[in-house]
């Protein structure tokens, strides 16, 4: 049996490496969120009511600028999902893997994030529980979808992390998911990329400028759920939670040198700011 290995050789962790953010909504709702990453991505529908969003960087790598080792892929990824959940109605799901394991974080508004993981052989390495979660809060069938999914978390010599995550997203077609061909856990990042370029109908995310952001952002508050909230006491309240809990997280972020954790308190900040001033200005009109 493998075991995972705490330090990976960076260009091997390169090579091996990559991920995918799974949005369960439609692109022109997807897209004005994900700018607020500050992230270049390539944004591809797949299927009815999904998109998948692929990182054009690799910031779980070394940098430049004086990077103390390897920032893990999941945890860049589980902050990533974290700041699009709560900047949306929707539930984002993120798919990652490295030379050792893969996984997926499941975050879905302000609840925990929900995740599970396989070493590359196919162990397990999770709790049934964050299956039944993972059903649950996605709204899938809790007898048939919920006895495919615990199947993964039990040993089969025959399943590798690779069939593992194939069978995750096996699942996920019932709820209309439909990946492009190429975008399949495990390919290298430079691979998804590549595929990812030449699907039609894709977009290129990228960070418009803080006027434009903010502009999108109210369009994207006022198309989503909380379209009630845009305005009054309501929206004051919850623009002054997401700026109380960005700036603790921005914080911890800091001193951690998480990019996951950094974008995700960086959008809760945005959006709370946001808030307040559209309220201001809807108020004085």
């Amino acid at each position: 049996m493998s075991s995972p290995v705490s330090s990976p050789d960076s260009a091997g962790f390169a090579t091996a490496a990559g991920a995918l953010l799974l949005c369960r909504a439609e692109p022109d709702a997807v897209e004005p969120v994900a700018q607020l990453l500050r992230e270049r991505m390539l944004l591809v529908e797949a299927g009815h009511g999904w998109s998948v969003l692929v990182p054009e960087g690799k910031p779980w790598l070394p940098g430049d600028e004086g990077a103390e080792g390897v920032e893990p892929v999941d945890r860049v990824l589980t902050g990533w999902a974290t700041a699009l959940a709560v900047g949306s109605g929707w539930p984002v799901l993120a798919l990652w893997w490295d030379g050792d394991r893969s996984g997926y974080t499941l975050a879905a508004g302000f609840r925990r994030t929900v995740g599970y993981e396989w070493l590359m052989n196919g162990t397990p390495l999770g709790e049934d529980e964050a299956m039944r979660t993972f059903a649950a809060r996605l709204g899938l069938d809790p007898v048939l979808d919920v006895q495919s999914l615990e199947a993964l978390a039990r040993p089969d010599t025959e399943a590798d992390a690779r069939a593992r995550m194939r069978g995750l997203l096996a699942v996920l077609t019932r709820t209309g998911l439909a990946l492009p061909p190429g975008l399949g856990p495990c390919e290298p990042a430079d691979r998804l990329r590549e595929v990812a370029r030449v699907q039609q109908g894709v977009r290129q995310v990228e960070w418009p400028g803080w006027r434009d952001a903010v502009r999108a952002e109210f369009g994207a508050v006022e198309q989503g759920p909380f379209g009630p909230w845009v305005r009054g006491p309501r929206a004051r309240a919850l623009a002054a939670a997401q700026i109380a809990a960005g700036l603790p997280l921005a914080v911890w972020a800091v001193r951690r040198r998480s990019a996951g954790w950094t974008a995700a308190a960086a959008l809760l900040l945005v959006q709370g700011a946001a808030g307040l001033a559209y309220d201001r200005v809807r108020a004085r009109g």
